[in-house]
C-alpha cells in the first residue's frame, strides 16, 4: 500500500472528524486541506473519494456499522467515529483494497489519534464489519 494512499486516508480522518464536529461544508474542508499540503505528499482523488463518500452514504455506513458498536454511533468518541465510518466506507466502497488492509490502516489511525485502547475498539468492529461485507475475501 502506497504512503500516499496512507496519507490520504490520515488526512480523510481529520477531515471527517471536522466535518463531524463543526458541521462545516465538505468543499470548504476539502479546500482548506488541500491547500495546506505539498503537492503529490498524498492522493488527492482517493482523499475526495473519502472525504466525499462518507457524509453521502452516512446513514447507511452508521446502519452497517450500528449492529456491532456496543452504543449509539453518537456515542462513540468523535475520533473513533470517524475512523469507523472511514473504515466502514472503504470496506462497502473501495473493494480495490483488501479488508486487512483497510483494518490494519484504520488501528494505526486510531494509534494516531484516537483514545489509548481505542485501536482494540476500531478492530473489534471494523472486522466483524468485514466478515460481512467481505465474506469471499475472508474464506
Amino acid at each position: 500500500m502506497s504512503n500516499k494512499r496512507s496519507q490520504s486516508r490520515h488526512l480523510a480522518v481529520q477531515a471527517i472528524y471536522q466535518w463531524q464536529v463543526a458541521g462545516q461544508n465538505v468543499k470548504d474542508i476539502r479546500n482548506q486541506f488541500v491547500a495546506d499540503q505539498k503537492p503529490n505528499s498524498f492522493e488527492l482523488t482517493y482523499f475526495e473519494a473519502l472525504l466525499h463518500g462518507v457524509p453521502a452514504h452516512l446513514s447507511q455506513l452508521d446502519e452497517l456499522l450500528g449492529p456491532y458498536l456496543d452504543r449509539s454511533i453518537e456515542s462513540v468518541d468523535p475520533v473513533e467515529r470517524a475512523i469507523l465510518r472511514l473504515g466502514a466506507f472503504e470496506l462497502q466502497y473501495q473493494l480495490d483494497v483488501p479488508y486487512k488492509v483497510i483494518i490494519n490502516e484504520s488501528i494505526e489511525l486510531s494509534k494516531v489519534f484516537g483514545a489509548e485502547q481505542g485501536h482494540k475498539y476500531v478492530n473489534g468492529v471494523l472486522d466483524k464489519l468485514a466478515h460481512q461485507l467481505r465474506k469471499s475475501e475472508i474464506k
